[in-house]
């Protein structure tokens, strides 16, 4: 599958998973449509209900807000499945808290700058961010990609048990969250 394959499926996939019109009380989002917040959809410009929201529309926020911003065009060439990952954790947490975790990682993984270069922990994904990433996967491999997509869901799963700690009110979604990233 090409990296434009890739990324037609993994927003398709996650508009399908976020299902159609919501609007749960507790839900802090407020009405979602394809898993767009109103906010998200007034911002991108579209000003009626949300049950009415058009899946190009989505489509479209998803490709721009999570998928370009996250560079995951150029992520999917070292591993798609990260790519899928931070796709997904950046549409669930935001982008800066995906790429910041994701810089975290790659930070800890390289033996004090022996591996690769230390990147600043910015929350944006750029070429520094891109070389270490292609630094990790040189010198740790296939099976090093596949720890460092298990250790960001790791970080994913914490955060999000963390915000169930901070607001009792969020504990209706945890165990949606939580299978949700075990099951991608």
């Amino acid at each position: 599958m090409n990296r434009h394959d890739t990324r037609r499926q993994c927003i398709a996939e996650v508009m399908a998973r976020e299902g159609g019109y919501v609007n749960h009380p507790d839900d802090r989002g407020g009405p979602t449509n394809y898993g767009v917040t109103q906010a998200v959809a007034r911002d991108h410009g579209y000003q009626g209900d949300m049950q009415d929201y058009p899946e190009a529309s989505a489509f479209a926020v998803y490709d721009k807000q999570y998928w370009q911003r996250l560079k995951l065009d150029l992520v999917a060439e070292v591993s798609p499945e990260l790519a899928i990952q931070l796709f997904d954790f950046g549409v669930n947490s935001g982008t800066s808290r995906a790429a910041k975790r994701l810089q975290r990682l790659l930070n800890s993984l390289n033996n004090r700058g022996k591996h690769y270069r230390d990147i600043g922990v910015d929350g944006g994904i750029g070429t520094m961010t891109l070389n270490a990433l292609k630094g990790f996967h040189s010198k740790r491999g296939d099976h090093g990609l596949e720890v460092l997509t298990e250790s960001l869901n790791a970080l994913r799963i914490a955060f999000c048990v963390g915000i169930t700690e901070d607001n009792e009110s969020q504990e209706a979604f945890a165990f949606g969250w939580l299978s949700r990233i075990v099951s991608l």
